[in-house]
Order: C-alpha cells, then sequence, then structure tokens
C-alpha cells in the first residue's frame, strides 16, 4: 500500500526545507572574492550577457562559431563582425578591447587570446574533461565530497554509421577504464550502499538516437532492430563490469519510440531482473505526467524497478521553433511556471509509486528539490529509492547542502573535446543567463518568498502565443507527424487500400465526361518495374481540338463567376486532400517512387496551393482605386482565356494542382497535361477537383504524347497562357513557338516556365560540419536528386574540404536505399529506364572527369542508381555544368569565399543555392551576390514552402513569377484601369461634404 499525503502537507514541509537550502545555498561572498571574480573574463562574459539581451545573442553565436576557427585572426574578425554589430550595445571594457583596425594586429590578437581563453574556462566549467584521464580526477574529486556520477560522452551529431559504432565502442571502452579505475576508489557509505544494497560504483548516461544513424520514429521497425542490437552489446558488457546505464531523452519526436524500445527491450528474459538501468522523463512536455504514469504501469507488471531521472528538459528553445515551423501542436509548456508545477506533480507520483521505481529529481531549483524531500520524509521513502542530481558546474553549492542533509547526489558529467560539446556549452549558457532561471533568480537576490512560491500556471500565455499565430496571415497546412503511431497506422492501411486498385484504366476528362482513347500505355512503379500503377488513356490531336473548343465556350460563364465561388471551390478541393492526405500520398509513392515523408510534404504544399491562391485572388479581387475629386480611377483584373497547363513527373500532384488551380481561380478555362509517367496521380487531382464543384468545361483532364498533344496545345491560336515546369529544352522550346503568332490569333501568349538548375551549396570554414553534411545529403539525395531545387554540385573551401569530403561520404553510405514504400527508405529509385541510362552516361563522364568518391550499388529490380560523389571536380566539368537530375554529386573545391561565390554562379542556371556559415560578412555578401531565386542559408535547398518561401528562379532556370507568392497570379490575369468622371453640370461628389 501506497502512502498517499496530502499537497497542503508537502507545501509547508516543502517552505521549511527550502529555506534551509537556500539560507546556505545564498551567495555569502567576501569583499576579496568579489575582487578576484571581477578580474576574470569568463564571469564577466556570464554578466554582460545577463544584463544585455541583444548582447546575449551575439556573444553566444560567437561562441557557438568559436569552435571552428582555425587561427587568433579568424577569431579577432568574427568578434569584430558579431558583437561590432549595431544592434549590440556593447560594454565600454569590451569596445575599448575590439577597437582594433585589424585582425592581424597586435590589439586583435590580444582580443582573441582574452576571449577565447574566457569561454574555453567557461567550457571547463560545464564539461568534467576533455579526456578519460580528466574525468577520472573529475569523478575521484566528486567522490571525496561524497557525490557520486554518471557520465556522458559528448562528440558530434552522429550522422553516419561508423560514427554510431564508434559511439558504442567509445562507451564500451569508457566503463572499462572507470570500473578499472574504480578498483582503487575507497568505499563511501552515502553513495556506494543503500538499505543494505551495494550500488554500481560506475553509471554512464547514453542516448539512444546514437546508436544508428538514421534513426527515424516513420521506420519504427527498421530503428528499432538496429538500436537494439547495440544497446544489447551496452549492457551486455556494463553487466559484466558491474557498471550501470541510463538512458537520456532527445527530442519530442524520439520519445515514444524511445519509450517503446526501451519497454521492449528490458522486458526481454535476458534484461528483465535489471535493476541497474534508468530512462529518462522531460517535465516540460505536456505528456510527461501521462507517460510516467505509463512507465510505472509497466514497471508494476515487470516486476524489477528502475530509476527514472526526472528533468526539466533541454531542447525548449528548438521543440518551440519546430513545432511552430511545422504547424503541429507545442508539445512544451509555454511557460516555465507549468513545466515547475509538472515537475512537481510527477515528482510527488514518483516518490508515491516508490516500490517500483527509484526516483532520480534532476534540478538546480531549490523548491523543487526541497519539495521531492518534503514527500520523500512524509512518506518515509527507503534511500535506496530515491536520489537527487545536478549537472557538473552548475547547482554546486545546492548539491553540498543536499550532501550534508544525508541525500545521495549524483552529478552529471559531460566529457568529450570542447569543440564537439560547444552546443551543449550554449544549452547550459542559454539556461544560466534565461530570466525564468533560478539560478540566475538566486544570484540576483530576489526575495526569498518569490522564489520559493508554488508555481502558478498561466493558461493565457499559451492562449496567447496561438492568438499570434492565428493572426500572422496565411498559416501552411501541417505535414503528417510519423512520430505518432497512429499516423503511421494511417499511412500503412492506405497504402493497403491503394495496392487494391492498382492496374484500373484512366481516361481523360473532356467536357465533364470521362472519353475513350485509342492509344492506352501503363504507367509503372519505378521501384519495382512489373508492377502496374494505372493503365491511362492518351487523347487524340483531335480530341485536343474538341477539348479547346469546350474550354473556349465554358470561358464567357466561368469569367463572370464571382471570385468568392471560384476561390470556394479551391478551398473545398484543399479540405478533399486533406481527408485523402495518406492515400494521395501512397499514389506518389508507388507511381514515380517518392519516399513517404516526401510524398506527403508534397500533398501539403498542393493543399496549401489551394487555400493560398483563393485567399490571393480574393485580396487581387477588391482592386486598387486612384479616385481624385470628380473622378474615379480603379485598377482591376480580368482573366486572360485558356490556360494550358503542362505539369512535370517528379512532384505530379503539387505543381499539376498548383499550376492548375492559380489559372482557375484566376477565371481562365484550363486543360491539364500531365507527364505520361504521372497521369494516374493526375487522374486523382481530376477526381477531387470534380467532386469540389469545377464546372464542366472549366477544366480538362488531358493525357497525351508531349510531342504531339502538348506540341499541339501550345501554339493553339486559343491558347492565351502556358503554365509549363520541365526540362530546359522543352521550356525554351515552348517559350520559341509561343512567340510566332498564329493566324487568328488575338493576343500575345503568356509562358510561365520554370526550366530547372545546376543548384549549389557553398560550405565555409566556420560552418557547423554536422549541419553541413546533414543538409548536403539531404539535398542532394533526397528524392534521388530529382527535385528542381536538389543539390547537384557542392563548393567548399579548401582547408576543411577533405574533412567535409570524408564525412560526406560517410553520411551518404549510411543511407537506406530501395523501394520507396519501405519506411527505411531514403534513396528510392530514378523514375525510368530513359532516366536510368541516361544518369549512368553522366557518370561515366564524370570518371574521365574527376575523382570517383563513392558509388553506391543499387537493387536490380526497379530503376536504381546508388548515390554518387565525385571529389576534385573542376568548375568547368560537364558533370558541374549541365543538369543531371539523378543522385550524383560534384563536390569542387576552391581557394575562398570569393571563388566560391563566382563557381556558384559559373552556370546558365539561378534556380536554388545554399550556404553553410558562421560568418556574418560571408552571410551577407551571399545575399547580395549568390544569383539564384532561392537562397537557403544554414538549411536545406530542398521544400519550400508555399507563402513562406515562394519558388522559382532566373536565367535559364525559368520565366515569370514565383510559385506560391504574392505574384504569381498575375501572371493568369490581365490588368485593367477603368476612368469614371463623375461631374454633372460642374458638380461632383465631395467626399466629408454635407
Amino acid at each position: 500500500m501506497v502512502l498517499q499525503v496530502q499537497t497542503s502537507t508537502y507545501e509547508a514541509k516543502t517552505q521549511e526545507i527550502a529555506k534551509q537550502l537556500l539560507e546556505v545555498t545564498q551567495e555569502n561572498r567576501s569583499f576579496f572574492a568579489s575582487l578576484r571574480d571581477q578580474m576574470r573574463w569568463d564571469d564577466k562574459l556570464l554578466a554582460w550577457a545577463m544584463s544585455n539581451p541583444g548582447l546575449r545573442v551575439q556573444l553566444f553565436r560567437f561562441i557557438d562559431t568559436l569552435p571552428a576557427l582555425r587561427s587568433k585572426s579568424e577569431i579577432a574578425a568574427h568578434l569584430q563582425e558579431y558583437l561590432g554589430d549595431e544592434s549590440v550595445e556593447l560594454p565600454a571594457t569590451l569596445k575599448g578591447m575590439l577597437n582594433f583596425a585589424n585582425p592581424d594586429s597586435m590589439p586583435g590578437q590580444v582580443a582573441a587570446t582574452t576571449v577565447a581563453t574566457a569561454v574555453e574556462t567557461l567550457a571547463h566549467k560545464y564539461i568534467s574533461g576533455e579526456n578519460i584521464t580528466q574525468v577520472i580526477k573529475t569523478v575521484e574529486r566528486l567522490r571525496k565530497e561524497k557525490m557520486a556520477f554518471t557520465i556522458d560522452l559528448l562528440g558530434e551529431a552522429v550522422i553516419t554509421e561508423a560514427e554510431a559504432q564508434s559511439y558504442l565502442e567509445r562507451y564500451l571502452e569508457l566503463m572499462q577504464q572507470l570500473v578499472a579505475a574504480s578498483k582503487n576508489w575507497k568505499a563511501i557509505p552515502a553513495i556506494d550502499e543503500a538499505d543494505g544494497e551495494q550500488l554500481p560504483k560506475v553509471q554512464v548516461s547514453v542516448k539512444l538516437t546514437a546508436f544508428y544513424s538514421q534513426f527515424d520514429p516513420l521506420d519504427a521497425q527498421g530503428s528499432e532492430e538496429r538500436v537494439s542490437d547495440r544497446i544489447r552489446t551496452l549492457l551486455r558488457h556494463a553487466q559484466q563490469l558491474s557498471a550501470a546505464v541510463h538512458f537520456d531523452m532527445e527530442q519530442y519526436a524520439y520519445k515514444d519510440i524511445t519509450l517503446n524500445i526501451l519497454k521492449k527491450l528490458l522486458t526481454e528474459d535476458e534484461f528483465r531482473q535489471r535493476t541497474d538501468i534508468g530512462i529518462t522523463i522531460q517535465a516540460y512536455l505536456r505528456d510527461s505526467e501521462q507517460d510516467a504514469k505509463d512507465v510505472i504501469s509497466w514497471l508494476k507488471q515487470r516486476g524489477y524497478p528502475l530509476t527514472i531521472r526526472l528533468v526539466k528538459g533541454a531542447y525548449w528553445d528548438q521543440e518551440t521553433i519546430k513545432a511552430a515551423q511545422k504547424h503541429w501542436p507545442q508539445p512544451v509548456y509555454n511557460d516555465k511556471a507549468a513545466s515547475d508545477a509538472n515537475f512537481e506533480t510527477i515528482t510527488q507520483l514518483l516518490l508515491e509509486n516508490h516500490q517500483y521505481v527509484y526516483a532520480a529529481i534532476g534540478s538546480h531549483n531549490v523548491r523543487s528539490q526541497a519539495k521531492a524531500i518534503a514527500i520523500a520524509e512524509s512518506l518515509k521513502v527507503p534511500r535506496r529509492r530515491f536520489e537527487m542530481q545536478v549537472l557538473y558546474g552548475m547547482g554546486d553549492k545546492l548539491a553540498k547542502a543536499l550532501v550534508d542533509r544525508g541525500y545521495r547526489v549524483r552529478v552529471y558529467c559531460p566529457y568529450g573535446e570542447l569543440l564537439p560539446g560547444m552546443a551543449y556549452l550554449i544549452r547550459r549558457l542559454l539556461e544560466n543567463t534565461a530570466n525564468s532561471s533560478f539560478l540566475r533568480q538566486n544570484l540576483e537576490n530576489r526575495p526569498i518568498e518569490e522564489l520559493l512560491a508554488p508555481p502558478v500556471v498561466e493558461l493565457s500565455h499559451a492562449e496567447a502565443q496561438r492568438r499570434r499565430e492565428e493572426n500572422r496571415g496565411f498559416v501552411g497546412v501541417a505535414d503528417t507527424d510519423y512520430a505518432e503511431e497512429e499516423e503511421r497506422r494511417k499511412s500503412h492501411q492506405a497504402f493497403q487500400s491503394v495496392h487494391q486498385q492498382l492496374g484500373r484504366t484512366y481516361l481523360p476528362l473532356i467536357n465533364g465526361e470521362y472519353v475513350n482513347t485509342q492509344e492506352v500505355i501503363d504507367s509503372l512503379n519505378p521501384s519495382n518495374f512489373s508492377q502496374v500503377i494505372g493503365k491511362v488513356g492518351l487523347i487524340s490531336v483531335e480530341q485536343a481540338e474538341q477539348a479547346m473548343k469546350v474550354a473556349k465556350a465554358a470561358f464567357p460563364a466561368w469569367r463572370k463567376t464571382p471570385v468568392k465561388q471560384r476561390a470556394d471551390i479551391l478551398r473545398k478541393a484543399g479540405d478533399l486532400m486533406e481527408q485523402r492526405r495518406a492515400e494521395l500520398s501512397a499514389w506518389i509513392v508507388l507511381e514515380v517512387g517518392k519516399p513517404v515523408k516526401e510524398a506527403d510534404a508534397e500533398v501539403s504544399e498542393a493543399i496549401d496551393f489551394c487555400r493560398y491562391y483563393a485567399d490571393e485572388m480574393e485580396r487581387l479581387d477588391k482592386g486598387v482605386n486612384y479616385d481624385v475629386a470628380g473622378e474615379t480611377n480603379r485598377y482591376i483584373y480580368q482573366p486572360r482565356g485558356i490556360a494550358v497547363v503542362i505539369s512535370p513527373w517528379n512532384f505530379p500532384l503539387a505543381i499539376a494542382c498548383g499550376m492548375t488551380v492559380a489559372a482557375l481561380v484566376t477565371g481562365n478555362c484550363t486543360l491539364l497535361k500531365p507527364a505520361e509517367t504521372s497521369s494516374v496521380i493526375t487522374a486523382k487531382l481530376t477526381e477531387i477537383l470534380v467532386e469540389a464543384g469545377i464546372p464542366k468545361g472549366v477544366f480538362q483532364y488531358v493525357p497525351g504524347k508531349g510531342s504531339q498533344v502538348g506540341a499541339y496545345l501550345v501554339s493553339h491560336p486559343d491558347t492565351h497562357v502556358i503554365a509549363f515546369t520541365g526540362s530546359q529544352e522543352v521550356g525554351c522550346k515552348i517559350y520559341a513557338e509561343a512567340s510566332t503568332l498564329k493566324p487568328l490569333q488575338r493576343h500575345m501568349k503568356r509562358v510561365i516556365a520554370e526550366m530547372g538548375g545546376k543548384n549549389a551549396i557553398i560550405v565555409d570554414e566556420s560552418s557547423d560540419l554536422d549541419q553541413a553534411v546533414v543538409g548536403v545529403v539531404q539535398s542532394a539525395f533526397g528524392y534521388s536528386g530529382q527535385k528542381c531545387s536538389a543539390c547537384s554540385r557542392v563548393i567548399v573551401l579548401q582547408s576543411i574540404y577533405d574533412t567535409f569530403v570524408e564525412r560526406l561520404v560517410e553520411a551518404t553510405k549510411s543511407l537506406n536505399i530501395g523501394e520507396a514504400e519501405l519506411p527505411s527508405t531514403q534513396v528510392g529509385p530514378v523514375i525510368d529506364a530513359n532516366a536510368r541510362d541516361r544518369i549512368r552516361e553522366y557518370i561515366e563522364k564524370g570518371k574521365a572527369e574527376a575523382q570517383l568518391a563513392l558509388e553506391l550499388p543499387a537493387p536490380e529490380q526497379g530503376y536504381f542508381i546508388g548515390p554518387v560523389i565525385f571529389s576534385e571536380v573542376p568548375s568547368n566539368a560537364i558533370i558541374a555544368q549541365q543538369e543531371i537530375f539523378g543522385p550524383v554529386l560534384a563536390v569542387i573545391p576552391v581557394k575562398d569565399f570569393e571563388e566560391a561565390l563566382a563557381v556558384a554562379n559559373g552556370t546558365n542556371f539561378a534556380l536554388t543555392g545554399g550556404l553553410y556559415s558562421r560568418t556574418p560578412s560571408h552571410i551577407q555578401q551571399a545575399q547580395q551576390e549568390f544569383e539564384v531565386g532561392n537562397l537557403y542559408i544554414n538549411r536545406t535547398i530542398t521544400g519550400a514552402i508555399v507563402a513562406r518561401q515562394p519558388f522559382g528562379g532566373f536565367n535559364l532556370s525559368g520565366v515569370g513569377s514565383k510559385a506560391g507568392g504574392p505574384d504569381y497570379l498575375l501572371q493568369f490575369l490581365e490588368p485593367r484601369t477603368i476612368t469614371e468622371n463623375i461631374q454633372r453640370q460642374g458638380f461632383a461628389p465631395i467626399e466629408g461634404a454635407d
């Protein structure tokens, strides 16, 4: 029977204990101690960051960049760039130090040395050692102070399988060395035993996702299998050594799968009786109380206790930003008080269930620890069943006070080189300098009553944030969150349903009727070309002419249809797509070989086009008034006539939908001729538009041969607008053909053509290589490089070239190549045999021009090509100039940033480009000089989002305005000005007159 004690009883005791703890932890510094600390630059930096928000942001950005800087001159230059920013108000001391003319000068070198040393000193406050020898010294000092420890290995992000294996091996070695050292440690009863039970002297903390580089909740089963093998090895090794293992919790997206994997593993016969293992709950997550209850229920069934470490959580900024960008519900509490309240609730839950769980209360908040002690003492919780935890370098006085009260305290000790440890340091600095931080508030000598008051939750805070988001203008639809098990189940069901429908026939839609055709082609699954997705009827030129006549007849009524009515049809189509999202994704995956997540994002884009263009047309319909006294001047828009949309196979739903609904909502009758290889998906789009209420003849679905039907529609005298996405060769032919005036043609045709790119990413010497490698791999090999926006060149500065190429190759080797339908697949097939053969020809040319750094094997049963990387590529090589449209990447070395920009701009294209850099002047220069329509800085260069990143380029990348942007619909409209003289016999209405 677990004792339940009223919360009010706990509160009185909490206040009493908290005041005692606060008394011994509050700063009581001598004059000489204060004087000494004022001389220390690391303390100065922290104090400045607390008092000046602008300086805090720039200073932490500089610290983040520091490990990548290779000389004092680089450090001095970056110091000036970051802290010399106009937004930063500098303290006099710092301003004086930065007042040097040249980074190479003696004052520049002194400034670099001073600040770099201060940052290193700061890092050593929070990082327990750079190597195992230093760590052993640290933990031996902690043990003398009667504190236990857990060691966390800092390191680069695990982005390759070699790094995942290395992560495991480094932990095995770490445990071995710590246990060997522990043989000489004297037993300390306060931490080495409890209630007659010997406790492991050595404990390590690990991150589960680091055991598999392609860890992904979408591929829950595959991730579980790959991770579990390595974890079993770790746990067996730990058992042999009598070491304990604790599993940290990371980002929210991994939470459910992490808990599921650990529950399964720790219920296996081999591990079921182990009690020297722990898991983590983060109290800032809204569902953490339910998670804690679920884990306790599972532990009751398991029959053997485990440790639950309760922490607030370390990724608050990251989680809130990601949710906002994805339009997902916020997983974290928006208010710190809510996290604190939840922390206390879960603390009580753990301690009231102490028969089943060992509680480890991780906090630097005196009130939080006092509450835990109050509950533990009231319930008489045995000492084995709970302990206190703090981070190394934080809450030192609190830890000592807790030890002095007789409690077991464990210090979480990160260790590793300072370079990869910088991300950890930034998190600690953010935590220490935040306004809401208990440590900071304690330093500021806030009143005791305020510091120790029970947390009060303001629900209005979250509500206000939601209202702010709603008032921000157009908000796109959320992508599917495959971290949710229910969403994975829906996706699986959709595939089962679509498989039942394979092989059906899809006919053209002319004048509201599906019509038979003489020619029918098979649309094949590029992952498995023996599988027919559907049979598609291709129209003849005669049927194309019939469709044109029908469109011409339907135009007068459609142009007069009120804009609100046209816009509402688009909104209905968007709603239907959202209802059928999982099914539409499945069709995309199967017909064009696009992996599941990318197919889902494409459905989002199609929905967004419908809703955004509906809003935009209503905005344009208001027109503009330029009235003067006695005269009205109205600027309005009218539709052009008949639009021919020629859509590509690589975004078969989104681009086809975007071009089509733009033409329709602006009042044009529209003929959609899709790429032959993706005509089943456009047939599905047709079904949706018809169901949404598009009138007969206004929209017609006309699949056909591009060389015959496409050419006929382009040259037709009744065509007013041609919206095309495809190759440069075809786009230029369309542009030339459209410029020729045909007999009976009474207008000039408007051409909107998006024609691809030879997109480059520049990686400079200050970049975050973890981020750059992942971004380049995703941009180059996502959908097998078959996006107009894909990266096909990466331009890397010489000083980091070898390191970058080595990690790029290893990261690419770690990708899963396979059928697009498999949740583990990151690289699927190319679209068809022609594409496969053309890409192979380019690969052979590349072998003659550059060094082959990687060529991965690929499955035989589909149109597969494994990713290929060429290094030492000359900037004028064929593979660096011509669009390949496949998984082939050219890595080009350059001596400096000027050359990088020149090489990036040295092709005929100007579509997308990217820069990975933490040098403000490089970022500014790229914004001005990198000649592309869409420039992405420190992120992937694919995945443009409607309204947020309108998409399109210039030069030979295309003509026309950006899709998903505020100018796009203007291309389908003719502007008109109507002026009326409103005077009659010398008088006119005068606004404001009686």
